[in-house]
C-alpha cells in the first residue's frame, strides 16, 4: 500500500519532464512548417497546439545514449504508456515482441509509416504472451537507422485513421536527410550475475553478444529539392540463457532465455518533384529476420521422446524466418488550391517455422530430427487519396477529406506431413477410425505418444482467405479565436466480411494564458477482427502444470466453434474520452492528460475447455482432443489512467542540463464476459482468472521514467531511471495461485564524447544494477510459470546487466 501511495505522490508532484526523449512539447518541433503532425491533417498545426497528446521521440538521440537496437525495446524504456517485453518459450512471439499502448491489445494500436497504414505481422499471439489471441504490427521490421523520429498519438483516432486506432497511433517518420553518410557501429554484451543466492545459471558469464551496424546515405535528386535517403542495417544477437539452477530447482524447462537472432534491413525514402505542382514519393522497405528459440524441454522419459535417439531428453529449437516487405508510392499535387495526396501502400509479412533438434515420437527412431512446419503470411494493399485546404473563416478553417480501399489476404502455409501427423504402428496416419490397438504408446508410461514435431507442431492444412474494405472520411479543424480551436472528424468504413461502421471524434483546445492551455477529446472507435483471428487454426501439445495435453485451437468458422455456439467474429467498438492541460514557458514544459477508454466485444482467445466441459455430442465427434479453445468477442473492458510529462532545461556553467520526468497510471477492468449459450455457466473457463490476469498485466499500474542529460562542450552524460510497478499473474493451481512480481527500478547510464563534428564514441551500461523480475522459487519447480522459467517476461525483461559501446561517424 505504501508503494502505491508513493507512486501516486510521485505522479501527483510531477503533474503540472520527458521532452528530450519523448515529449509532446518538444521545442525543436514547435517551428515545423508545412508538416502534418499525427492526429491532425492541418499543415499549419504544430505539436504544441494539438488538442490531443502527442509524443515526439528523437530516435537517433535516444538510441545513441542507450543499449537498445530495436524500436520496441527503445520505446519500452522511453515511453511510459508503451509496454513491450522479450518473450521466451512463446513460439512465434519469441521472434516478435508483443507491444501495447495504455495496456490495451497489441492490435488496438495503429502503426503508420510516414503517415500511411503499415501492415501487421501475420503472427497471432498464442502462448505465454501479452495479447493472447491478438495480432499486431511488428515494429522491429523497421530499422532504427532509417528512422528520423517517432510520433505517438495517445488518443483514440479511429475516426481519423480507421481500424486498430482504439488506443492510439504510432507514426514512424523515415529519415529525409539529402546529403552525406552516417555510420553507426554498436557492440554490447550481458555480464551475467545471478539474482538471489545462485538461483539462476547461464551458459557463460558473458553472453547475449549483440552487434549492430547501420549505414545511412542521403543524396539530392535533381535541382528542385528532390532527395533519396537509404539505410542498410545488420543486427546479430546471441543467446542469453537464464535457467533456474538445477541444483536447487526441478524446473521442467532447461533452456529459458533470450533467443538468438540475425536481422538484415534495407529501407529507402525518395521524393522527386516532377513539376512545380507535382511531386512523386516512394518508400521501400525490406527486412529479413532469423530467430532460434528454445522450446520447452522434453525429458528422457517423456511420451514425446525416443530414448534411443535422445537418451537424456532434448530441447527443441524453433528456427523462425520472417520476411517483411513494404512498398509505398504516391503523388502530391494541387487541384483548385486543394493539396492532394494520391497513394498506394503495399506490405507483406511471411513467417515460417523450421523445427530442429526434435522428433515425431510416433515414427520412433526412423523419425527425422528436423521438420518444415509451414507458417503463415499476410498481404495488405491500401489505395487512397487525401485532400486538404485552408479556408479564411474566423481565425482559420482546415478541411481534409479522403477515401481508401484496402485489400488483405491471410495464408496458412502447410508444413510437411510428419511435422503435424500422428502415425500408427503400421506407419499410417491416425484418424478417428484408427483401431486404438494400433496407436503408438510409450512403454514407460503406457500413454499414447503425441504426433507431430515436438516443440511446435506443423500446420496441417493450407488456408487462403481475403477481404476488402472501403473507407471515406472527413477531418476538420476550426480556430474560432486565436485561443480556442475545435476539431471534428467522421469516418465510414464497409468490410465485405462483417458490414459497416461509422465513427466520429470531437476535440478542442483552449489557451487560458499564453503558457497554459486546456485540451480534451471524445470519440468512438472500432477494430475489425483480423483475418488471422477469423481463420487461424492449429492442433498442438502444450505443458500445463508440467503435464502435456493436446489442444485444438479451432478457427472461428470451424464446425467445432459452431457446435459450441461461438458466434462469427464482429468488430470491437470503443468510446474514448480525455482531458488535460499543457504548460509551456520555454525552459519548463508540463502536460497532464487523463483518459477513459471503454471497449465492447474485445476479441481474445478463450481459456481451455476440457473434454468434460464440451457438449456430449461434441465429445463424441472429437475423441482425440483433450482441450479446445476459440477466438471470441469474449469481453468488455474499461481503462482509465493519467499521463504526466514534465521537462526542464537549464544552463549550468558551460553546459546544459535536460531533466525529463514522465509517468503513466493505467487501470483496466474486465466488466463483462460474453459466453455462448451452449457454454453458459462456464464463464470461469471461458475466461479464467488466469486468462484475466494476463489481460490485466498488459501494463503495470504505474510506470515512471526519469532521465537526466548533461552536455558540456564535447562531453555528454545520460542517466535514465525507469520504475515498473507490481505485476500479478496466476498459475495453473486456481484463482489464488498468485505469482507476484514486485516493483523494480532499472538504471541506464552512458557517456559520450565528440572527438570531432564527425566522430562520436558512447560507452554505457543498460540495467547497470542488474535488476531481474521477482524470482518465482516455488512455482518454477511445479512447472507453474507460463514461460517455464524462474520468472516470466515482465517489467524490464530477464537478461540482466549489459555493457556497450557505440561508435558513430559522419562524412
Amino acid at each position: 500500500m505504501k508503494i502505491k501511495y508513493l507512486s501516486a505522490v510521485f505522479l501527483g508532484t510531477a503533474s503540472v519532464m520527458y521532452s528530450q526523449q519523448a515529449n509532446d512539447t518538444v521545442s525543436k518541433y514547435t517551428k515545423i512548417e508545412e508538416v502534418a503532425i499525427t492526429g491532425s491533417r492541418n499543415k499549419k498545426r504544430t505539436v504544441v497546439d494539438t488538442p490531443v497528446p502527442i509524443d515526439v521521440i528523437d530516435i537517433k538521440q535516444v538510441s545513441q545514449s542507450t543499449g537498445q537496437v530495436e524500436v520496441n525495446q527503445l520505446l519500452q524504456f522511453a515511453a511510459p504508456s508503451f509496454n513491450s517485453n522479450k518473450q521466451s518459450g512463446s513460439d512465434g512471439a519469441d521472434a516478435v515482441d508483443p507491444a501495447t499502448l495504455r495496456g490495451l491489445g497489441p492490435d488496438q494500436t495503429l502503426l503508420l509509416l510516414n503517415g500511411k497504414r503499415y501492415h501487421q505481422s501475420s503472427l497471432i499471439n498464442l502462448f505465454g504472451t501479452k495479447g493472447r489471441g491478438n495480432t499486431g504490427s511488428d515494429m522491429n521490421t523497421i530499422p532504427i537507422g532509417a528512422i528520423k523520429r517517432v510520433e505517438v498519438l495517445r488518443d483514440g483516432a479511429s475516426a481519423q485513421y480507421g481500424s486498430d486506432a482504439i488506443a492510439g497511433v504510432i507514426n514512424v517518420i523515415l529519415n529525409d536527410r539529402d546529403h552525406g553518410f552516417e555510420g553507426n557501429a554498436f557492440y554490447g554484451v550481458n555480464l551475467f550475475k545471478s539474482p538471489g543466492d545462485h538461483d539462476v545459471v547461464s551458459d557463460r558469464k558473458i553472453d547475449g553478444n549483440t552487434f549492430d551496424f547501420y549505414g545511412n546515405y542521403g543524396t539530392k535528386i535533381g535541382s528542385k529539392g528532390g532527395f533519396g535517403n537509404f539505410t542498410a542495417e545488420f543486427v546479430n544477437k546471441e543467446f542469453a540463457i537464464r535457467n533456474a539452477n538445477p541444483e536447487k530447482y526441478d524446473a521442467p524447462r532447461q533452456r529459458f532465455g533470450d533467443a538468438k537472432s540475425q536481422n538484415f534491413y534495407f529501407f529507402g525514402n525518395i521524393e522527386i518533384p516532377l513539376t512545380d505542382n507535382l511531386k512523386f514519393y516512394s518508400r521501400q522497405g525490406f527486412s529479413q529476420r532469423n530467430t532460434d528459440a528454445y522450446a520447452w524441454t522434453r525429458s528422457a522419459d517423456a511420451d514425446g521422446n525416443i530414448p534411443e535417439v535422445y537418451p537424456n531428453g532434448f530441447n527443441p529449437v524453433q528456427d523462425t524466418n520472417i520476411t517483411d516487405f513494404t512498398f509505398d508510392n504516391g503523388l502530391k499535387f494541387k487541384v483548385a488550391d486543394w493539396d492532394v495526396d494520391f497513394y498506394n501502400a503495399f506490405g507483406s509479412n511471411r513467417f515460417t517455422y523450421q523445427i530442429d533438434n526434435t522428433i515425431n515420437a510416433t515414427l520412433g527412431v526412423k523419425s527425422p530430427r528436423s521438420f518444415d512446419a509451414g507458417g503463415h503470411s499476410l498481404l495488405q494493399n491500401t489505395t487512397g487519396f487525401n485532400a486538404a485546404k485552408q479556408f479564411d473563416l474566423l481565425e482559420g478553417l482546415n478541411i481534409a477529406f479522403g477515401s481508401e480501399f484496402r485489400y488483405e489476404k491471410f495464408n496458412i502455409i502447410k508444413g510437411e506431413e510428419a511435422s503435424y501427423a500422428m502415425y500408427d504402428l503400421n506407419g499410417n496416419i491416425v484418424t478417428a477410425g484408427t483401431n486404438p490397438g494400433l496407436l503408438v504408446t510409450n512403454p514407460l508410461s503406457g500413454n499414447v505418444r503425441p504426433g507431430g514435431s515436438q516443440g511446435f507442431p506443423g500446420y496441417s492444412q493450407e488456408i487462403g482467405k481475403n477481404r476488402n474494405n472501403f473507407a471515406a472520411y472527413i477531418d476538420t479543424e476550426l480556430d474560432i479565436t486565436k485561443n480556442w480551436m475545435i476539431s471534428v472528424a467522421g469516418r465510414f468504413e464497409n468490410y465485405n466480411d462483417f458490414g459497416s461502421t461509422l465513427n466520429g471524434k470531437f476535440a478542442t483546445r483552449y489557451k487560458i494564458t499564453p503558457q497554459l492551455a486546456f485540451r480534451g477529446s471524445f470519440s468512438t472507435g472500432f477494430r475489425a477482427p483480423s483475418l488471422a483471428q477469423k481463420y487461424y487454426s492449429l492442433q498442438f501439445t502444450n505443458f500445463q502444470g508440467g503435464n502435456l495435453v493436446t489442444i485444438q485451437l479451432a478457427s472461428n468458422d470451424s464446425d467445432l466453434a459452431n457446435r459450441v455456439g461461438i458466434s462469427q467474429l464482429k468488430q470491437e467498438t470503443s468510446v474514448n474520452g480525455s482531458a488535460g492541460f499543457t504548460f509551456n514557458t520555454g525552459k519548463f514544459t508540463a502536460t497532464v492528460d487523463g483518459y477513459y477508454i471503454k471497449v465492447k466485444d474485445r476479441i481474445v482467445l478463450t481459456g481451455n475447455f476440457d473434454r468434460s466441459d464440451l457438449p456430449a455430442d461434441v465429445q463424441a465427434d472429437y475423441p482425440y482432443i483433450d482441450q479446445a479453445q476459440f477466438f471470441s468477442n469474449a469481453i468488455d473492458t474499461k481503462t482509465k489512467g493519467v499521463d504526466v510529462i514534465i521537462s526542464y532545461l537549464q544552463n549550468i556553467g558551460k553546459g546544459k542540463l535536460t531533466a525529463t520526468l514522465a509517468g503513466n497510471y493505467n487501470k483496466m477492468e474486465i466488466t463483462k464476459v460474453n459466453t455462448s449459450d451452449r457454454l453458459a455457466g462456464k464463464e470461469e473457463i471461458y475466461l479464467s482468472p488466469r486468462e484475466r490476469a494476463f489481460i490485466l498485466a498488459s501494463a503495470p499500474e504505474t510506470k515512471i521514467n526519469l532521465s537526466l542529460n548533461y552536455k558540456i562542450q564535447k562531453f555528454n552524460a545520460n542517466l535514465q531511471l525507469v520504475r515498473f510497478d507490481k505485476v500479478s499473474l496466476i498459475g495453473y493451481n486456481g484463482a489464488d495461485d498468485y505469482q507476484i512480481y514486485n516493483p523494480k527500478v532499472t538504471a541506464d547510464l552512458s557517456f559520450a564524447y565528440d572527438f570531432s563534428k564527425s566522430i562520436t564514441l558512447t560507452i554505457g551500461s543498460k540495467n547497470v544494477f542488474n535488476r531481474y523480475p521477482t524470482l518465482q522459487k516455488t512455482s518454477v519447480s511445479e512447472g507453474n510459470t507460463e514461460s517455464g522459467g524462474i520468472f516470466d517476461p515482465v517489467q524490464m525483461g530477464f537478461s540482466g546487466r549489459q555493457i556497450f559501446a557505440r561508435f558513430n561517424f559522419r562524412f
